[in-house]
């Protein structure tokens, strides 16, 4: 296994190490979602289009032939009695910690929102019905709930609706079920794939669907954009990690390997330092023996990881804003912040040694649904911000429209729309010219 994984060292003093780690970048920002004349994506138009036509009979023959569930429509929604059921058997000491959590997201929400921002030109008012799309596993996934739940309370989403597929017993697992009824969701349906997509958009009519998925789901998002929003395209989680020789190698290799358990995840190391990077691979070495899904992370480390070495910390910044990663954690020690302010892209940044991604995942406050492959330099993490719409306020009195009206006149004219210029005009009590 050693020398299998020490092709993952690269250094700036061998001839191709610019053109290895940017064929990893490309490899890595490959979306999830498949091209958009590949047979795939013509097979999520066919079932998104069957979907829209024959509504959730559609639905329940796809989720008998992808997840093996045989469901009739009026079997799809979650009852009120099953969710308060999940939430009184679930373990106190869980609840307490999803509580914590919750409330730690629900108050940075609350300090970044900026719906109550006033202005007599702009209004914000929020989406009135959002869709949420929780992956479906043996295990339960209640932070994906938190982590877009809550920012869309905050903004003052007043309809939610959660979609997770029925791969636990046939339904949805209770843990995430207890967390929708402890944030008072009682829309939930045991669905998933692109047929949830499909139902979220022509049969529940969502005004936005959040939430990771497949490249089947995302290819689903991709695909009815348009008639409701989307949060982002999202690929493969990753995270980019700039440390120099006062970082400890076994917090670095430990915050590699939580992201490549993802399967498939991405983990990259810029160092200026060989000697940190010779001492992280074997930390790599040691702690993947101690891993329970040590061969799928090892096919990660093998195919979408680099732990490369640059000449100094001014390219490690240069290059780091390149990959525009979806996770940046900086362990630097005191330089930690200092570098962290030179950084422009980055889904979101993690300062110091005691800041790993989990923290994120889990507790922080901010959402950690954020962009993938290279969207850093033009998505942002999800927030309560995007639960809202920004309508422009437009109000002129006659004084006011006199004022500008030969500048309106004679831009209107400029392009050749002489109705814009009546429209003018004739409030100037002139017919013609």
């Amino acid at each position: 296994m050693q020398n299998d994984l020490n092709q993952i060292l690269i250094s700036y003093t061998q001839p191709d190490f610019e053109e290895k780690w940017m064929r990893l970048r490309a490899k890595v920002c490959v979306a999830a979602a498949f091209g958009s004349l590949s047979d795939e994506a013509k097979k999520v138009v066919e079932i998104i289009e069957d979907v829209r036509k024959r509504k959730f009979e559609a639905v329940a023959e796809y989720t008998k032939k992808f997840d093996n569930v045989d469901l009739a429509p009026e079997q799809f929604r979650i009852s009120k009695e099953e969710l308060r059921k999940a939430h009184k058997e679930i373990d106190k000491d869980l609840l307490a910690s999803i509580r914590k959590s919750i409330k730690n997201v629900r108050k940075y929400q609350q300090e970044i929102f900026i719906g109550n921002f006033k202005h007599t030109g702009i209004k914000y008012t929020p989406i009135e019905r959002v869709g949420i799309c929780v992956p479906g596993a043996s295990a339960p996934l209640p932070s994906t709930v938190i982590m877009c739940a809550v920012p869309a309370q905050v903004a003052g989403v007043k309809e939610i609706v959660v979609v997770s597929p029925p791969r636990c017993r046939g339904t949805i697992h209770p843990v995430t079920l207890a967390v929708c009824h402890e944030l008072k969701i009682d829309e939930v349906y045991r669905i998933g794939g692109v047929q949830a997509v499909a139902a979220l958009a022509f049969v529940n009519f969502v005004g936005k669907i959040v939430g990771p998925g497949n490249k089947w789901v995302q290819t689903a998002k991709k695909m009815v954009f348009g008639i409701v929003g989307i949060d982002s395209i999202a690929g493969p989680s990753e995270v980019l990690i700039i440390a120099n020789d006062k970082a400890k190698p076994e917090y670095v290799a430990a915050d590699m390997l939580s992201q490549l358990e993802h399967a498939p995840g991405s983990a990259i190391l810029f160092t200026d330092s060989k000697q940190l990077a010779e001492k992280t691979l074997a930390e790599l070495q040691k702690q993947l023996k101690q891993l329970d899904r040590a061969k799928e992370t090892i096919e990660c480390l093998k195919n979408y990881s680099k732990i490369a070495v640059f000449e100094n910390m001014d390219d490690v910044i240069k290059w780091a804003n390149v990959f525009a990663s979806e996770h940046l954690e900086i362990q630097c020690g005191q330089q930690s912040r200092e570098i962290a302010a030179r950084i422009k892209n980055a889904g979101a940044i993690f300062i110091g040694d005691y800041s790993p991604v989990a923290v994120g995942d889990y507790w922080a406050g901010p959402s950690h649904t954020l962009p993938t492959g290279m969207t850093a330099r033009f998505f942002s993490a999800l927030s309560s911000n995007d639960f809202i719409k920004a309508t422009s306020i437009i109000e002129y009195d006659r004084e006011k429209l006199f004022e500008s009206a030969d500048d309106i006149i004679r831009l209107a004219k400029t392009e050749g729309l002489d109705a814009h210029a009546k429209s003018i005009q004739i409030r100037q009590g002139k017919n013609n010219s």
